[in-house]
């Protein structure tokens, strides 16, 4: 029933999002829609899934950060949603706490409010009191393991589905965020895993006094319960009266935003995953807050240096060093043409390295660049996907203050200080040769390969060998091309036999019965797209396991 009600709340923005792209689904010329019916699908997808339960907001707001699958004004209106689910019934939090503590909440805790502070898609969050010390009391909603699971088995089979009928980059992405969230929803729904995320962040800036990461309280911390220390303080995009009245300024905030995010990202390696307006406050004292660590993400020192090789690059003006960062990162498809991007690079850099760009002028190149993500094969990694989030996040929150607000000016010298820093640059002059004596080894082997691929070309001895992909490929092309034919011949046949029965016996509808047949598989052979005559079996492979 569950997987009926998932498709049947679906399939309607399936069969729409198909038709702008084919009037009649497999065949035709897209539909034409104007920007104000792309805003009203835009909402009504995004009430859909917050109808559907945690595991669609839960994927919605991962969604909300990937261009390259997701195209304005869809992307901005996933983006605004939020957990929009009721609070539990009365007790039902009481009850959890009780399995899980083994004692009463009245036992355990001095005070506690029945009243929810917050109703989020997994867990439920109440005010208490612990040994005279404030706390929140963090409950995960009873059944919500078991729902999880059975709609990303719904999902996945959906997703085999569209595998088979629209291949393509975007679908291929979606499955692999869908396959990434199954493997990283069970740390969320393990709240001794948010604990320790977030001491650990604790940890990482335990030395920095403009940032507040709440305390955990391990003996109260179990699988479905998490209690954490009380830190008030007032949302990331409600700060319009301590702005206006002086007692915090924008430039200070971002400041804190950005270099909070580019420590965890480029230096720490222990990302905080789950930016929203929700998850940051600002306290009295104009101190940062991070709350929810249940997504926190560990960057790999080789993929923090790539990142730091790519913006280094593009600090130089180097387009080729900027593209080879891009497909070191994964970003670009091997088979992607580097002239094709070429121009693209060469825009990012001018308008990262001017002064005198306005808030307005960069919002228009981001739109340009998200544009790009959707419309081109590109691939945003994990990694990327996430900390895009965050910048997303900066972004809007300067231009929800101030229009004409510079990101970028905030940002270039936060990037060259913490780059210096995970490069190792403050570590001694001893460690800084090191490094340029390994660029050094690096650059004398590529001379030598150079060197011997000229000689080979001398000898005539030059060889390409033939990638195992492109043979697929090949293969495969030739699998389509018999099959069709195939088809074909057999359609013919088809046609001929029952030329033959006609003369024989001379009865008309014998011979419009096989003519209209034959017709209709020679229809199939030259309309329904190619993908179609593949193997459908190969797209198992995509599901690990399954």
């Amino acid at each position: 029933m569950r997987a009926l009600v998932i498709f049947a709340r679906l399939f309607p923005f399936l069969v729409a999002f198909a038709r702008d792209r084919r009037r009649f689904i497999l065949f035709g010329r897209g539909v034409r829609r104007s920007e104000a019916q792309h805003r009203r699908r835009a909402e009504r997808l995004v009430a859909t899934l917050a109808d559907l339960g945690p595991t669609f907001i839960k994927l919605a707001q991962v969604f909300a950060a990937r261009a390259d699958i997701l195209p304005e004004p869809y992307l901005t209106a996933v983006a605004r949603l939020t957990d929009q689910v009721p609070p539990l019934a009365p007790g039902v939090a009481e009850q959890v706490i009780r399995e899980e503590l083994g004692e009463d909440v009245s036992s355990v805790f001095d005070q506690f409010d029945a009243a929810p502070l917050a109703a989020a898609s997994l867990g439920q969050v109440h005010r208490a009191s612990y040994h005279g010390r404030a706390v929140v009391v963090k409950v995960l909603r009873p059944g919500v393991e078991e729902m999880v699971r059975q709609d990303l088995d719904i999902s996945f089979r959906l997703l085999f589905v569209l595998n088979l009928l629209f291949p393509g980059h975007q679908v291929r992405a979606i499955s692999a965020i869908v396959s990434e969230f199954a493997k990283r929803i069970a740390d969320e729904l393990d709240f001794r895993e948010e604990g320790r995320n977030a001491e650990t962040l604790r940890r990482n800036f335990a030395g920095d006094a403009r940032v507040v990461v709440p305390a955990v309280l391990a003996e109260l911390t179990r699988r479905r319960v998490l209690v954490l220390e009380y830190v008030s303080g007032d949302r990331i995009d409600r700060l319009q009266d301590r702005l206006a009245s002086g007692e915090l300024t924008l430039t200070a905030i971002m400041t804190t935003i950005v270099d909070v995010y580019l420590k965890m990202m480029l230096v720490d390696g222990v990302f905080h995953a789950d930016p929203h307006p929700g998850n940051l406050l600002v306290d009295a004292a104009g101190r940062l807050v991070l709350l929810d660590f249940g997504l926190v993400l560990r960057v790999e020192q080789e993929m923090r240096e790539r990142l730091i090789t790519t913006v280094l690059a593009a600090a130089r003006q180097d387009v080729d060093g900027l593209i080879n960062g891009f497909y070191g990162l994964g970003i670009l498809d091997p088979d992607v043409d580097r002239g094709t991007v070429r121009d693209a690079a060469r825009q990012l850099m001018a308008i990262t390295l001017r002064e005198d760009v306005s808030g307005r002028q960069i919002q228009r190149f981001v739109e340009d660049v998200l544009r790009t993500f959707y419309e081109w094969p590109l691939i945003l990694p994990s990694d990327l996907v996430y900390f895009g989030r965050a910048a997303v996040l900066a972004e809007g929150i300067g231009h929800r203050y101030d229009a004409d607000f510079n990101s970028l000016a905030v940002a270039r010298p936060a990037i060259q200080r913490f780059a210096a820093r995970a490069l190792g640059v403050p570590g001694g002059i001893q460690e800084t040769r090191a490094r340029l004596a390994d660029w050094g080894q690096e650059a004398a082997a590529a001379v030598r390969t150079l060197r011997e691929v000229l000689r080979r070309i001398e000898r005539e001895d030059f060889r390409i060998r033939w990638h195992p992909r492109d043979t697929m490929e090949l293969q495969r092309f030739m699998a389509q091309q018999v099959r069709r034919g195939l088809l074909a011949l057999l359609a013919f046949t088809i046609a001929v036999i029952s030329a033959i029965v006609w003369i024989g016996s001379r009865r008309l509808e014998i011979l419009i019965l096989g003519l209209l047949f034959s017709f209709g598989m020679f229809t199939v052979v030259f309309l329904l797209p190619s993908h179609l005559f593949q193997n459908p079996l190969r797209f198992r492979r995509r599901w690990p396991g399954r």
